[in-house]
Order: C-alpha cells, then structure tokens, then sequence
C-alpha cells in the first residue's frame, strides 16, 4: 500500500519509487508541505541503494498546476523562499542521484509543474496534456531550475519564446521542441511508463548515475575537463560488480543481470 509523506504518496516496488502529487482538488498545485514533502522524500529516495528509478505523478486531473498561488498571495517575498528552498533542494539531489528520473505528465504541467518535469530524465505524456510556462502571466520569474534545464532541451531562442510569451503548449508542440519523450493515449500512459521505469530499475544503476551526472555537467565543461570526468566514471563503474557482469554476459552472449551495485 502506498505509505503517505504528507501530501504526497510514495509506494516501492521491485526498485520502483513512484511519488505521487495528490492535492487533487488543487490539481496538485505545490504549496509549502507538499515542498517540503518533495524535499523529505528526495533525502530519503536518492540515499536508499535499493532504488533504482523514480517515477513522478499526479493524482486526480493533472501532473502539476504550477505553485500555489494563496502561498504567494498572503507574503510573496516569505512565500516564495519558503516554496523555492525544499524545491530546489529536491531537484539537486533527484539530479545528483544514481536513478533515473521519469515524469509521467498528464492534464497539465504549469509553472513550477513544468520546471519539476524539466528536471526528468525522461517525460512520457498523456495525449491532452497542456504545458505553460506560466510565471510571467503572474508577473514572475521561473524557478525550480527551468532556466538551466529549457534552453538545454529546446535552444535558447525557443526557451525565451517558451517563458517570456507563457503561451499554452499541446502534447504535439511539446515532442517537436523535446520537452517530452513520448505521446501516448491516456489509457496506456501508466502501463508504458511502468514498463520503462521497471527496463531502468533493471539496469546498471551505477552507471546510469555516472551518465545522468556527466550529461547534465558537460555544458559547463571544456573538453579537456569532460574527457577527464569521463575517464574517472568509467573507472569508477570498473569498480563495481556491475561492468564484470555485463562483459561476462557479453562474451556469453547472454542478456546481462545487473545489480545495481
């Protein structure tokens, strides 16, 4: 059964961390417990060896309607650090991590919703599903990390059409630009996400950590500093019981049983 994390949900299985939004009635707009839920979880996820990939959700209409906007209404200034700090801790140590990170989006991803979904690995989307930037329809920047992760996937001429004009995005606009991985109907959106989070948990967790990390490191980095960092992962995985097992299964032509270890 799912364990509750104040208003999120967290259930494991077979290596599975799947964290879901539920403040339904919100369309799991992300208010201050919910942040520090995020937060909480993330600490406890990314230092449990045992997961191996996670999964975000929502529950009820919609993956994430952005922040909440009653939080910045009563003190924007102390509402805003006070949704942004556990947010951006959340994010760091989710991207720090070994496991991949998979957003399974539907109905909508606004404001902060969408900055969180940036953040994944990879984004599977329910056929519908509306994205917006959003914040400067609110007279806002963005937050949540958007600004590093959108001009990576989309350019930066697209990403400043994206957050200045916050113009709502159909699922079709989305894949073109590389928001998002995938279309799927609805009815099949939780399947196929099940199915890839269960291939990743399945894989060399510590290797997936190593090209999470150096992938979203090399934009800052020479070529010279890259190669080196590269060098060091892959001895680093020459450590692990992991890379014996996939040259032993190599040879054997046989599909490789990793451990994540």
């Amino acid at each position: 059964m799912p364990a509750p994390i104040a208003p999120l949900q967290l259930e494991q299985q077979h290596g599975v961390a799947t964290l879901t939004f539920s403040r339904p009635e919100a369309l799991n707009a992300i208010n201050v417990p919910m942040a520090l839920a995020l937060r909480d979880a993330a600490r406890q996820l990314t230092q449990d060896a045992g997961v191996r990939c996670i999964v975000l959700r929502g529950a009820g209409r919609a993956f994430m309607a952005g922040g909440d906007l009653a939080t910045l209404q009563a003190n924007p200034v102390q509402g805003a650090k006070e949704l942004i700090g556990p947010l951006n801790e959340a994010v760091q140590l989710l991207a720090a991590g070994n496991a991949p990170v998979i957003a399974q989006v539907h109905g909508a991803a606004a404001g902060a919703g969408l900055s969180v979904m940036l953040q994944a690995d990879f984004v599977f989307a329910a056929e519908g599903t509306q994205f917006n930037m959003a914040y400067t329809k609110l007279g806002a920047s963005c937050d949540v990390g958007a600004s590093w992760a959108l001009p990576r996937l989309v350019g930066l001429r697209h990403a400043l059409e994206i957050a200045l004009l916050s113009e709502p995005l159909n699922t079709e606009q989305a894949l073109r630009l590389n928001l998002i991985n995938r279309v799927l109907p609805a009815a099949d959106l939780d399947a196929a996400v099940q199915q890839l989070a269960q291939q990743l948990a399945s894989g060399p967790t510590q290797a997936y950590g190593h090209m999470r990390r150096l992938m979203r490191s090399s934009f800052e980095r020479d070529l010279p500093t890259q190669l080196q960092a590269e060098a060091q992962a892959f001895i680093a995985c020459a450590h692990t019981e992991d890379l014996p097992r996939g040259l032993a299964a190599f040879f054997a032509r046989q599909p490789a049983q990793f451990e994540g270890r």
